[in-house]
């Protein structure tokens, strides 16, 4: 028996290739045995029972996007593969079990889907009401209110309570993975056809299709959307020159109140409400009416005369609110019709604010921005230029944290954008431990890992300003606590490094959207100082090297709030 295992063993080592092999064969065979004695019995799903299929996690649907290539054509799902509908909370049949779908025909294709999605929807309660299917574009939308996107988990009900939860009327869907909300639908009917493509976080739910809206007319929000609660107060203002061009819409209320006077404007789609005595003015923010010259509140505090507790302003002095519309001067986005043969970097610490700054780049320039990573996230929150290789020349500058000499001198120009470091180094390790809009746990600050976070991060948050300033080539320096002060004046400067004209009056739209929807809400407040004296000690010690760095090179130093100094 020894010998035969012997020549078995010199046998497949010179013949390696027979004996995976006969492996491979062995482990199929085993497979296919337990497999024949697994499947042996009939399946069946009784009709009182729920379908196993019902349990797809939907964070396993499209897990690949950052990988593939999207575009604006998508393969026809067949129609064994699609799920069967999920019902949230707007969507509750009034009887207990779900009613079956109706038989539509033998339809094919495109016509098939649309009819039964149809089919479905007029199913729903009216709560959520399928309106139809609308024409949309960049430059004029059907429903002027705010938007996001969510290229990865878009559900119907996802854009619906979200457009609920701020007051409005209508909840449109398009492209698979937009969501928009307004108060009034601006747009032209069409056919149920050409809402033809698949929710991305919803398979067996259609999300408009290219240029074109699903929209849904949002019942519960009725009463909701008369309050004014989530209007922002902007202040007091001094009366424009020509009050007519400045604030096109106007009319009086005898009986004014600031919820009467922001609801006019908000049904007339615009995004700022002025409040002149018995006058309600209605407009844009532009050169003519900027918001950039507060007065006195009191120069605005005379009460309205259909709400005692309320300042309603006068003739000469307006109280200003900005309502729920969204100004979309400033809102379409698109790729470079020419490649750029230099490469401009929008270079920062991690944590910095760096994604907030490639969004007010784009709204003002009305181009995407480029990253030199790739992250999924973002490209899913809409920065599709997230997706394109650095060099690709299509976007109007690079998202970059490199800090080495050879990665700086690749870049032509530079905008550098830095933070106070105990501001950056909390907001990027919230973002290590809870991604981009989220925050770290309790367990992580109290745990080894903030300690060992500060060890390695802190010397490269002065390391990186040093490196940017020695080895960059035209470079503009900005500081983020200026930019949050003084929007306007500081992203004129960023953009003029990009060589880009843009007009002041979409600078003026970019303050009113400045936020997005993604920007983290504030950093959490802990309930102790997450920084040692021996952690103050060192971060100190860099602050003052790139202060007087700074200085050297005629630049300005770093702000008063950098402290300890």
């Amino acid at each position: 028996m020894a010998k035969l295992l012997v020549k078995f063993q010199r046998y497949f080592r010179r013949k390696p290739v027979r004996f995976f092999t006969l492996i491979v064969l062995y482990l199929t065979a085993g497979s296919l045995v337990f497999l024949h004695s697994g499947f042996s019995g009939q399946l069946t799903i009784s009709e009182n029972k729920p379908n196993p299929i019902d349990g797809v996690n939907e964070g396993t649907e499209l897990q690949y996007l950052g990988v593939l290539q999207l575009n604006r054509g998508f393969k026809e799902v067949p129609e064994s593969m699609t799920y069967p509908r999920r019902y949230g909370p707007w969507f509750k049949s009034p009887s207990k079990d779900v009613p079956e779908r109706s038989k539509v025909g033998d339809y094919g294709g495109t016509w098939s889907r649309a009819l039964k999605g149809r089919d479905v929807r007029e199913k729903e309660e009216d709560r959520a009401k399928y309106i139809g299917c609308y024409v949309d574009n960049t430059h004029r939308r059907a429903l002027r209110g705010v938007s996001f996107f969510d290229y990865k988990k878009m559900t119907v009900f996802r854009c619906q309570d979200n457009c609920a939860e701020r007051g409005y009327l209508y909840a449109g869907l398009e492209f698979g993975a937009e969501c928009y909300c307004g108060h009034k639908i601006q747009a032209m009917n069409v056919s149920e056809s050409e809402c033809n493509m698949e929710c991305k976080g919803e398979k067996s739910n259609l999300c408009g299709g290219v240029d074109r809206l699903s929209i849904y007319r949002l019942e519960l929000a009725q009463e909701s959307a008369r309050r004014y609660g989530s209007a922002i107060f902007r202040g007091c203002f001094h009366r424009p020159d020509n009050v007519s061009l400045a604030l096109p819409v106007t009319t009086v209320m005898l009986n004014m109140s600031v919820d009467r006077c922001v609801d006019f404007c908000t049904d007339k789609e615009y995004p700022l409400a002025a409040l002149a005595g018995t006058s309600c003015h209605c407009g844009f923010p532009t050169t003519l009416f900027t918001l950039h010259e507060r007065e006195d509140e009191q120069l605005c505090a005379r009460k309205c005369s259909g709400e005692e507790f309320e300042s309603c302003g006068n003739t000469e002095y307006f109280i200003v609110y900005q309502t729920q519309v969204q100004d979309n001067r400033c809102m379409d986005r698109r790729f470079l019709p020419a490649r750029l043969k230099q490469f401009i970097a929008l270079a920062s610490f991690p944590g910095a604010g760096n994604t907030w700054a490639r969004h007010l780049i784009e709204l003002a320039t009305g181009y995407y921005t480029g990253s030199y990573y790739f992250d999924g996230s973002l490209y899913n929150k809409g920065f599709k230029g997230e997706r394109d290789h650095w060099r690709s020349g299509r976007t109007v500058c690079i998202k970059t944290h490199e800090s080495g000499q050879k990665e700086i001198e690749s870049f032509d120009s530079a905008i550098l954008l830095i933070r106070n470091p105990y501001k950056a180094l909390m907001a990027e390790f919230n973002r290590k431990y809870g991604g981009h809009i989220g925050f770290a746990s309790h367990a992580h600050w109290k745990g080894k890992e903030w300690p060992e976070f500060i060890k390695n991060y802190a010397p490269w948050w002065a390391t990186h300003t040093l490196d940017w300033l020695k080895y960059g080539k035209n470079v503009l320096v900005v500081h983020f606590e200026d930019l949050k002060r003084d929007l306007f004046v500081q992203l004129k400067r960023m953009v003029g490094l990009l060589g880009i004209m843009v007009f002041e009056d979409r600078l003026l739209c970019v303050e009113g959207q400045k936020d997005g929807n993604f920007k983290r809400s504030g950093l959490r407040k802990l309930e102790y100082d997450p920084y040692t004296p021996e952690m103050r000690k060192m971060i100190s010690g860099y602050i003052k090297t790139v202060d007087m760095t700074l200085k050297l090179r005629n630049l300005t130093g770093v702000p008063d709030d950098y402290y300890p100094r």
